[in-house]
């Protein structure tokens, strides 16, 4: 026989039959009887993973590279140790399984599609989870990598004690036929507890829940959510859901605290009053970014973008922001002023159109502004732990500072910084009576308590503006300087200033003071009812000083200063931080003569919270003794015990200022007095104890 054509021959025949051997097996595929392998399967992972699995009703398969599988009555339960008793039952499941990497162990499934679902995850604190198909339900590789996701309508109910979370989801298919529907079809009401807080959300998504990382299309999402006291509105797309990255949505937030955004999401910010913001959101890699920022905090606007990186050992918050118009109420909560009751909702948003006010609440938070009872400087604590959570680096502008009642400020700004537990205002800068107020603030939270650094230069503030409350000094005019310089340690500014050290001083050159203001301070009768019936003037002004040394909470005079044409004052004494008490000493000497002149010196004592001032009672009851007694003779010659001799004389202005804008200088020895008085030295009176 001829070979070749043999070997055509058995070619021929082994071709047909491996055609027919795969006719057979596409057959067997085919009509192969699946169901009888429900209870085999569910056996098989029922042992492998240590928890039942079971396909109740119907299975089929169809095999291919991607090998499809549907199966109908679907039950897999949880660990024991969890408190929902499925992990998904299901009337139906079917799902796409890749098989080649099924045969390393890894379950992937590029699509999964399941009908009225009931699912139960559930978070240990540590680490076991109930969608970890592992034996210790720990291993984060034995979750299976799901593609995309469809429901129509089921449950889902995730509970996790560390992060405060019991929340039950509702998911349902739209069936309307609307635009809305179309493009979100699907359906969620969220209910329960985040953060032990109540929570609740609802909203619509697409149909289809893509986890896949290189999906080209981004999936819509709508949300209407409620964190405690929280609101969040959100509309937009996100390009992966798994790693919920591609962000993009506009925004509407609103609450009654930007402090307690800490605890939902872990960004620092300060204590504010009720706040109401839109803006948009987006996120790329790991760095978050709200721009466009447009509301209001209290009466306040705000506008500015800001960014929030999570890639560092620390998160990073970074960008500027910007008030148009500051009320100075909102900033109570920042520098922890007591907080006035207010609306509960804030007093308008991006367009400033003010709701309807609910019933007046406090704000309230772990960093409830307080002062103590009878105290004056603000007592509340600093919280260590938030400044060491994350890093900052913003800006603020406050380009006009409105409804300051007690200080002239109209504007302000701050580069604010924190680096590793160090806060620092660097610069700091406050508009203050027509001048400025500006340097350094540095707040050590590594140490306990904080320290505090304080470097700051008071700079050509206008006299008439410095006091707004007193209407006496209304037409003065003059300009005023110092410096502050302070250190201590503490986690409130009545605690660090109750302990620091360093020097503070002001003074000012020449200019005007209203003279009755100078006549009550000394006392004289005959002055005040000539400026009473005359109407007041304002009088020449040498110079005014006043430099402390600091230490441990107690401020010493070093000089006290202040020189008119009329009158020379001096001063001495010293104010307590840590008490919050005055204990001065100022006493005028008049450069003229005058009647009707009881002057002594004027004692200033009390608290910050409820100062008192007066005349040495001593002093001033040997003057009224005089004339008394010259008044038990002839009633005229009364008025000789009130005749003022006008022993005062220039202070040397030039030596005080330079003491107050140096504090560490010593004070200058005073000019030698005139033939016939007294040195000045010799008629400074003691302090009041």
């Amino acid at each position: 026989m001829n070979k070749p054509l043999f070997r055509s021959v058995a070619l021929r025949r082994l071709l047909l039959g491996l055609a027919g051997l795969s006719v057979v097996l596409v057959l067997a595929v085919l009509f192969f009887p699946w169901d009888a392998m429900r209870g085999p399967i569910g056996n098989y992972v029922s042992d492998r993973l240590g928890r039942r699995f079971e396909i109740t009703q119907h299975l089929s398969v169809n095999l291919g590279r991607t090998t499809t599988v549907r199966a109908e009555g679907v039950e897999f339960a949880n660990p024991a140790w969890a408190r929902e008793p499925y992990l998904l039952k299901a009337s139906a499941a079917e799902f796409d399984v890749l098989l080649w990497p099924l045969l390393f162990g890894k379950l992937e499934l590029p699509r999964l599609s399941l009908v009225k679902p009931q699912i139960g995850l559930q978070l240990e604190p540590d680490g076991r989870r109930t969608w970890s198909l592992s034996r210790d339900n720990a291993d984060p590789a034995a979750i299976p990598k799901i593609g995309s996701l469809v429901i129509d309508q089921g449950t889902v109910k995730y509970w996790a004690v560390s992060q405060g979370a019991d929340m039950t989801a509702e998911l349902s298919q739209s069936v309307q036929a609307s635009p809305t529907a179309a493009s979100l079809p699907l359906g969620y009401k969220v209910a329960g507890k985040w953060k032990n807080e109540e929570f609740l959300a609802s909203g619509r998504t697409g149909g289809v829940l893509q986890f896949n990382e290189d999906r080209q299309q981004a999936f819509p999402i709508e949300m209407d959510a409620t964190a405690g006291k929280t609101t969040l509105k959100a509309k937009g797309t996100v390009e992966n859901l798994l790693a919920f990255a591609g962000l993009d949505a506009t925004i509407d937030l609103q609450g009654r605290n930007l402090a307690e955004l800490y605890k939902w999401l872990g960004v620092v910010l300060p204590s504010t009053p009720p706040y109401k913001l839109r803006g948009r959101l987006t996120k790329r890699g790991q760095v978050w970014t709200a721009g466009q920022i447009n509301g209001v905090l209290g009466k306040s606007d705000i506008s500015g973008d800001l960014g929030f990186d999570t890639s560092g050992p620390r998160p990073l918050l970074s960008g500027k922001v910007r008030s148009k118009v500051l009320d100075f109420a909102d900033l109570a909560p920042v520098i922890g002023l007591p907080v006035k009751a207010t609306a509960n909702s804030p007093a308008g948003g991006g367009s400033r159109k003010a709701s309807k006010p609910a019933a007046p609440v406090r704000t309230v938070s772990k960093q409830t502004p307080t002062v103590a009872p009878g105290r004056v400087l603000p007592s509340t604590q600093l919280d260590t732990e938030r400044l060491q959570a994350m890093n900052a680096d913003v800006t603020y502008i406050a380009a006009d500072i409105r409804h300051v009642e007690q200080l002239p400020l109209d504007k302000g700004s701050a580069h604010i910084k924190l680096t590793n537990g160090v806060l620092s205002l660097d610069p700091v800068s406050l508009g203050v009576a027509g001048g400025s107020m500006a340097g350094r603030i540095t707040i050590d939270a590594n140490v306990a308590p904080a320290a505090v650094d304080t470097r700051l230069s008071l700079r050509a503030m206008q006299l008439n503006q410095l006091f707004p409350t007193i209407k006496n000094t209304q037409s003065s005019l003059g300009k005023v300087g110092g410096q502050i310089n302070l250190k201590g340690r503490g986690n409130s500014a009545a605690q660090m200033l109750g302990n620091a050290s360093g020097d503070v001083a002001v003074l000012m050159g020449r200019g005007e003071i209203s003279n009755i203001l100078m006549e009550y301070l000394g006392l004289d009768g005959g002055e005040i009812i000539k400026f009473l019936i005359s109407g007041d003037r304002n009088v020449q002004l040498r110079c005014a000083a006043a430099a402390f040394d600091v230490k441990q909470g107690l401020m010493r005079s070093k000089t006290i200063l202040l020189d008119t044409v009329d009158t020379v004052i001096h001063g001495s004494g010293q104010i307590s931080l840590a008490d919050e008490t005055l204990d001065l000493v100022l006493n005028p000497l008049p450069k003229d003569q005058s009647i009707l002149s009881l002057r002594s010196p004027l004692k200033i004592g009390g608290t910050f919270a409820a100062p008192t001032a007066g005349p040495d009672k001593a002093a001033l009851a040997g003057r009224a003794g005089i004339a008394i007694a010259l008044g038990v003779i002839n009633p005229l010659l009364a008025l000789l015990g009130t005749i003022e001799t006008g022993p005062g004389q220039d202070a040397d202005c030039r030596s005080a200022l330079a003491v107050a804008a140096d504090p560490k200088a010593k004070a200058a020895p005073q000019a030698a007095p005139k033939a016939g008085q007294r040195p000045l030295a010799s008629r400074a009176v003691p302090v009041a104890r």
